[in-house]
Formats: structure tokens, sequence, C-alpha cells
């Protein structure tokens, strides 16, 4: 619950929202929105950066926590293991079994594939289950790709690889339908229109959602899916290192079980890494939306087998993840609030940004009004926030309208006796998804030969910045493009003599660069989890 202090200044809230209401604020200019984001977003503080010095993208930066698990040990360093002792011999391996790795295994499995899913913990733990808001597509008569396209380059600052976002947008509307007939339970009217609204850059309305549970529901018929289909699946068994065979052609993983201790060996004609993002490293010491495993595992992977990094040192942080109460601190609260139209407002009650600027100059205009205005709301712990006047929904859209589209968030809440439909809530930005990762091609192919990516873990898609609605699009569509291409290039492929010599090179050029360390990844779970 509030306290006495926290409701007095939501007066000043409730004393601002008539002369609020029906006034568009104004939007930042393009030199306005450089400004606030050179001035305040996290990717810009130099000294939370290092230089790599070793590896594809060697003299690139990276976050430095992204930094530590790059130069660090393999976890399979002085260990002896028997590579002809095969425990799983297929034609698709997929490592992780969020909905990018879910959806590649369906369309391998469509190409008569022996498809294999190796997933850190349960399947479907992943950030998948997390997202909250919706999917992009351009299906409505108003809209098309060609205008998805321009919003996302956008959104992007125009660093997007062009033929990645071409994939993305001409494959939405077919990924909307293909989840639809699979009986994904998408917002309808009446009359089956779907319901679509805008997000944060979108020039159209084009998010379909599910209640504020869109990716729950995706991965729930998914999962349902792969299991009705025989879809062998192995939990709680994160790969460890990735093996080659001797032509340099990615053939298979090392897995650990985490219950046994014991390793498994998976020989693969082809590989797909879809482990997601890296959340739960905190960069910057942020609070995350992110799920347990969310810890760079295939990053980390891909990189030491020779893979190379694009846009890694670029972090998307969520504007608005809940600041109080603190046992939900971190937590997202979903672009869609935002999108049905509450506003960021300060300790005075007034709005100081547009609410639907992208994703980083909102983040970078909330933080700039905590910390460089100190015009933040205090919470009991200490952390700064703003309001985000979620009342207004209820007011502009009809009473029962937040109940029924965000439903999840408006149950979370109440369990801490505070109800969204009458009073704000307090916000502050929280770590929620890696822009960049391992570069991948417009079927999810790196420069390794046979291993693909695809989702969180990839690069290039969103360049410098996504938008709202275009992580489940991307895992959707490059996990379909990857699955059915590694399915088919399978059927030809013919595996030689496995081995780990990358990971022999890899420790030799640690060395030779003078990376001495007892640091070993990947990191697997988040420390605080070993009680530590």
């Amino acid at each position: 619950m509030y306290t006495a202090e926290m409701r007095e200044l939501i007066k000043k809230v409730e004393s601002t929202r008539p002369q609020r209401i029906g006034v568009n604020f104004e939007r930042m200019t393009p030199a306005e929105k450089e400004d606030v984001l050179r001035e305040n977003h996290p990717d810009y503080k130099k000294e939370n950066f290092r230089v790599l010095r070793v590896g594809k993208n060697k003299g690139q930066k990276v976050p430095l926590e992204l930094a530590n698990l790059i130069e660090a040990n393999s976890r399979i360093n002085n260990t002896q293991i028997d590579l002809s002792k095969i425990n799983y011999d297929v034609d698709v391996l997929v490592i992780g079994g969020g909905g990018a790795g879910t959806s590649a295994a369906l369309e391998a499995h469509n190409k008569g594939a022996k498809v294999l899913i190796a997933t850190k913990l349960r399947f479907g733990d992943a950030n998948t289950m997390m997202a909250e808001g919706g999917i992009q597509a351009a299906d409505k008569p108003n809209d098309s790709p060609a205008q998805h396209y321009i919003d996302v380059m956008g959104g992007g600052h125009y660093t997007n690889i062009p033929e990645l976002v071409n994939a993305l947008v001409k494959d939405a509307p077919g990924v909307i339908k293909w989840l639809n007939d699979l009986g994904v339970m998408f917002d309808k009217e009446k009359d089956g229109t779907m319901i679509t609204t805008h997000g944060g850059g979108t020039s159209r309305k084009r998010m379909h959602a599910a209640a504020d549970y869109t990716g729950a529901e995706i991965m729930r018929v998914l999962r349902d899916e792969a299991l009705n289909r025989g879809i062998e699946v192995i939990e709680f068994s994160p790969a460890i290192e990735l093996l080659m065979d001797n032509e340099g052609k990615a053939s298979g993983a090392i897995l650990l079980n985490l219950e046994t201790g014991e390793y498994v060996i998976v020989r693969a004609k082809t590989v797909i890494i879809s482990t997601g993002g890296a959340g739960r490293l905190h960069y910057q010491g942020f609070p995350t939306s992110n799920h347990y495993g969310a810890t760079a595992d295939g990053i980390i992977l891909g990189y030491r087998a020779g893979a190379e990094l694009a846009f890694a040192d670029t972090i998307q942080y969520h504007p608005t993840g809940v600041a109080y109460p603190s046992q939900i601190f971190g937590a997202l609260v979903t672009e869609k609030v935002r999108s049905m139209g509450a506003t960021p407002l300060n300790i005075h009650g007034e709005q100081f940004v547009y609410h639907l600027e992208t994703r980083d100059v909102e983040a970078s205009a909330i933080i700039r009004e905590c910390l460089v205005k100190n015009n933040g709301i205090e919470t009991p712990t200490g952390v700064k926030a703003v309001w985000l006047d979620t009342p207004l929904i209820d007011i502009l859209h009809g009473e029962g309208t937040l109940e029924k589209r965000v439903p999840a968030m408006f149950r979370m809440y109440l369990k801490f006796g505070i109800d969204m439909r009458k009073e704000p809530i307090l916000v502050y930005p929280t770590l929620h998804y890696q822009n960049g990762g391992l570069l991948i091609d417009e079927n999810g192919q790196t420069k390794i030969k046979n291993l693909y990516v695809a989702g969180e873990a990839s690069g290039g898609v969103h360049g410098r910045n996504r938008l709202m609605g275009n992580s489940l699009l991307d895992i959707l569509v490059f996990g379909r493009r990857a699955g059915l291409h590694a399915g088919e290039e399978s059927k030809s492929i013919d595996v030689k003599d496995l081995n780990i010599k990358h990971v022999s090179d890899y420790n030799k050029e640690l060395l030779e660069n003078g990376v001495v360390t007892e640091r070993v990844s990947p990191m697997l779970l988040p420390h605080y989890t070993h009680g530590r």
C-alpha cells in the first residue's frame, strides 16, 4: 500500500488531470531525442563498457558484465569428456525452449528432420513467457509491411540490417495467421476482427495481443504443438559448449544435466541457438524484467566457436519497470498501458515526455527527470521513480477497460493494495532486452557453417533500439526461418569426427592477449541463485 506521503503526492496527479485530458503532449524533435539519449541513456556511459581482447570482435566494446563472460574460461577446461559416447544423434539440435526455439523445432520437424530441444530450465521457461504487450504485424487495410519497415528502421536509428528488417516485416502477417490457426487466443472484436493498438514509435495500430499475457499465450500453444508432435525435449540440461567437426562445422553440443551433474553429448547435423538474452547479468546494476535463465549463454557459446557479434553494445531498458512495491521491483509494466493513454508524470503531477516515444528516448527522459532534474518520487527503499497515470485509461476508454485489457497486471498490483484503476503507479526503467547478439542472415545463419541463431541471442534485426512488439515477432519469424533452413540443410549434411579444438584455441588466445582469470562461462544461472 502507498504511504501517507505518497498519497499526498497522488493528490497533485489528480489535481492536474483535468487540464491534461484531451491535450496532446508535444513530441521531441530529432535533436532533442539525440540530446536526451547522449546525456542519460546507459548505453552512453563509457565507463560501463570494455573493449574485447579476443575473438571475432576484438577491439569492439561490450558491457563490462558481458565482457567478463566472453573473456572467461570454458566450463569443460581440464575435464576429460569422451566425445565418442554419443547420447543423442539428431538432424537438428535446438538449444533453448522458448518461442524462438520451439517455432524452429516445429518447422524443422515439418521438413522431416529428427529434432531435439535442449533447454536449461523447464520447457517454456523463457522471456517469451514474460512478454506482455503484444506482437506487431501490418495486416490491416490502412497498413503495409513497407510502413512497418520504415517504423522499425526509424526505431533502430537506421542502423538495422535492412535485409533482416525486410524479412521481419514481410513474414509478420503470415506469423499472425499461423498463430491464430494454431489456436492463440488473440483479442478480437465480436465480429472476429483482431484488436490492434499503437506501440511507441509506430505510425499505425498493428499491435496484436492476448490481454497482457501475449507471450505466455503464444508459448502455451507452441509448447503444446511441439509435445503433440512428439518432438523430444530434454529439460534442465543447458548447453555448456558447442561441438565442431574436423571441417569446422557446428555439429552438436555438450549439455550439462543440472540434476545429476553428468555431461550429455549430442551430435547434430545443424545447431540452432535460441537461448535468449542477458537481462540477468543486471548491466550497470539495473533491475530486470527477465526470467532467471537469461544469462547470455548462447552468445558466449557462439562467440567462443568463432561467430561474430553485432550490436552487442546496445541494450534496451524498458521505460516502465515496477519501482514500487519492492516485492515486484523491476517487473515489467507493459507498454500497452501507455498505448491506452497512461502518461508519465513527475512529482509535481506534470507530464514531462510524450508517452509513446521510442523506448530508449522514453527511458532516458525518465532517468533525466529522476536523477538530473530531481523531479522523481522517492520510494521507501530510496528508489527514485515517476508516476504512470493509469486511472486515465478508464477515464478515456470507459470503466472496466483497464481490468479487461491488462488483467494480470491489475491483479498483480491489487495483491499489494494498489488499485491501478483509481491510483497511479510508480515506475522506473528496467533492464529488458539485449538489442544485439550473434550476427545472422535472413535464414538465421551465422558465418559458422550449420550454426543458426534465432531470437534475442541474435543481432542485427533491431539495430540500436527495438520497438515494442517486434521481439515476439522476431523470435517467430527467425525461429521459423532457421528451423526451415536447418531442417532442409540437414538432409545433405555428413557430420565428420567431433572435436572441441575451438575451446583450446580460445584458451590459447586468452593467454596470448593477457587474459588470466578464474572466471568460467557460460554463467547458466545468476550468482544470487547459488546462495552467495
